[in-house]
């Protein structure tokens, strides 16, 4: 028995327990056992609020940066905050803090702990639920949640319902999509709507059974639904899908008969069907058409149009669209302005693209490599260098540029002879932590061969070595016929030595030396005699 223990004189031991602060004893006598409940926990954050209520709680779970620490903030607001009781919004945000950091497997302890609070929840959070299994690839997930809600007291409805179909839709699940739809009423207690139509018919659109999708069409006004522009639209990039644009238009012609509008992405799919038939012509009438009825282009319009231009060498409508496209504040994506560019390029028109580039800077669409490194490809194929140079050094950005961007202006460096500046590249290139590859290694080497200085050839090889960059035919090839021409066939039983010590060396470079460097059958045999015996263990 302990008696009359103050915090001072408790034992050294207990002081390795994690996170554990004393505060003073009373004088009673009482076992060690007992103390215990007598210390706080040590919040997870400083400044833990005195008075602790849910929306508090759940600003600082989604305030919080670090998944671990929002997690043990949730858990010690429950475990030792005096009064502190979860409700449903709480563990809503958890979960929602954890949906968004793609931890699911820490969900189901959540989820239980839920279930057993007896707390009255609502069907949002399993729709988050959902629908976050539909992006990231688990459609049996999805599913098992929804018929798990009833087990939460929660009634399934109609929004859940679309949530999973849609979540099936993404991940290929057509024939799942037709078998829910079919029981929803009588094995899941749901009524479908409009929407849930449309999702079914996009399903069937999808299998490429537009047969039945005609006949859900059909059935939707005895089942109490109105078909909409939506369910037309459907239907109609079914009929894209199958390259029937007759049909296409025929289903476009029946949403004008209705006295429907159709909206941009009508116009879009059909514009789309026509592009992909390389019918041009037919798509830009459907886009007058669309603009002619005060229907905008989107996004996506502009791109189909914008890739049907630069597919058919139109590079100057495929300027003026990309232009206006910009200054609708629609930011084209990084594989869109590289065609336009590429295209422009392509008919010799690389000032043009080079002022296009800067137009886009200035409306603030943020250039990357892709785009740089067409640039900087097509000036250094005119050989102007400089002015690639000049770009390059144009774009600042926190982040380093990729190999590739580097390897095509050190390549172009390296065309023209400018070795020094090919070599301040490379230093600037590692300095920023991005590393060279095989054809980084590849031009170095045959800019020094081109202008008669093979021999430090053989230690940009020697530094590929060290790398573990395996260098390949190519490699050799140029190494061993730029020592040939500047007479240092010396040097070439060295180039061999060194790939044998490597122990790396693949078949076609064998043939190569073979078939250059041992063929002389007066003095290959000795050749090969020699540097068999240097490399013999």
């Amino acid at each position: 028995m302990f008696t009359g223990f103050t915090p001072c004189c408790f034992p050294k031991p207990f002081s390795l327990l994690h996170s554990i602060t004393a505060i003073p004893f009373s004088t009673s006598t009482s076992s060690a056992f007992d103390f215990l409940p007598s210390y706080t926990v040590t919040p997870p954050i400083e400044n833990w609020p005195h008075h602790l209520h849910p929306k508090r709680l759940i600003f600082l779970i989604t305030r919080e940066p670090k998944l671990d620490l929002a997690l043990r903030i949730f858990h010690h607001a429950s475990k030792y905050h005096p009064g502190f009781h979860h409700n449903y919004h709480t563990y809503h945000a958890i979960i929602r803090r954890l949906l968004r950091s793609r931890a699911f497997h820490l969900i189901d302890p959540l989820l239980s702990d839920l279930r057993g609070s007896n707390l009255r929840c609502s069907e949002d959070l399993f729709i988050s639920l959902i629908r976050n299994y539909g992006v990231v690839s688990r459609p049996k997930l999805a599913f098992k949640t929804f018929l798990t809600i009833p087990k939460f007291g929660v009634q399934r409805s109609v929004r859940s319902l679309n949530a999973l179909l849609n979540a099936l839709v993404q991940n290929h699940e057509y024939k799942l999509v037709h078998s829910v739809f079919r029981n929803c009423r009588e094995g899941f207690g749901v009524a479908p709507n409009v929407f849930s139509c449309n999702i079914l018919i996009k399903a069937l659109c999808k299998r490429n059974d537009l047969e039945t999708a005609h006949q859900v069409l059909d059935e939707m006004p005895a089942m109490g639904f109105v078909p909409n522009v939506v369910t037309f639209t459907t239907i109609l990039g079914g009929y894209v899908s199958r390259r029937d644009m007759v049909g296409a238009k025929r289903v476009f012609g029946e949403i004008l008969d209705r006295g429907w509008f159709p909206d941009v992405t009508t116009y879009t799919i059909l514009m789309d069907g026509y592009v992909k038939q390389g019918k041009l012509v037919e798509a830009i009438k459907v886009m007058d058409e669309m603009e002619d009825n005060g229907v905008g282009a989107n996004e996506v319009t502009y791109g189909v149009m914008i890739e049907a231009y630069c597919k058919e060498k139109k590079s100057g409508e495929a300027v003026n669209l990309l232009d206006d496209m910009v200054e609708k504040r629609y930011i084209p994506s990084s594989g869109l302005c590289c065609k336009v560019i590429d295209v422009l390029c392509c008919e010799g028109k690389v000032k043009d693209a080079c002022e296009l580039w800067k137009r886009l800077l200035k409306k603030n669409c943020t250039p990357d490599d892709a785009v740089l490194g067409t640039l900087i490809y097509w000036l250094c194929k005119k050989g102007e260098v400089w002015e690639a140079r000049k770009l390059f050094d144009q774009l600042e950005t926190s982040e380093p540029l990729d190999v590739m961007t580097y390897n095509v202006l050190i390549s172009g460096m390296c065309e023209v002879g400018e070795l020094c500046e090919a070599g301040r590249l490379w230093d600037d290139m590692v300095e920023k932590g991005c590393s060279p590859n095989s054809f980084t290694y590849n031009v170095l080497l045959k800019g020094f061969c081109k202008i008669g200085k093979a021999k430090k050839g053989i230690r940009i090889l020697d530094e590929m070595f060290e790398k573990g960059c395996l260098p390949n035919k190519s490699t050799y090839a140029m190494l061993i016929e730029g020592l040939c021409d500047s007479g240092e066939e010396a040097e070439i039983t060295r180039v061999i030595s060194m790939a044998m010590s490597s122990g790396d060396i693949d078949s076609d470079s064998w043939d190569l030396f073979l078939t250059k460097v041992v063929g002389d059958l007066d003095t290959g045999e000795s050749v090969l005699n020699r540097i068999l015996l240097e490399n013999a263990d």
